[in-house]
């Protein structure tokens, strides 16, 4: 699945539309107002970061995308299960 890449200057826009503070928009994302600030004068924003944005600012699709994939990451496939026999 191909995410979004959210630059500094869009989220600083989106923040702006919402009329939030720093601090307002950036604790949801478990995010200092300072890391925040850096992230919108252009350091680059992680991706952890960058998929909850997704998460948070893309389509409901796209939402359900994210969890849908990160569900089967979190799911590992099971071995199947040896007999006695085929152990020894």
């Amino acid at each position: 699945m191909k995410l979004k890449i959210y630059t500094g200057a869009e989220v600083r826009e989106l923040r702006r539309k919402l009329r939030l503070n720093q601090l307002e928009f950036w604790t949801p994302f478990q995010t200092t107002q300072s890391g925040g600030s850096r992230y919108e004068s252009g350091r680059e924003i992680p991706n952890p970061v960058q998929v909850l944005l997704n998460i948070a600012f893309g389509t409901d699709a796209k939402a359900a995308a994210i969890f849908d994939e990160l569900r089967a990451h979190g799911r590992p496939k099971r071995k199947a299960k040896t007999t006695n026999a085929e152990a020894k």
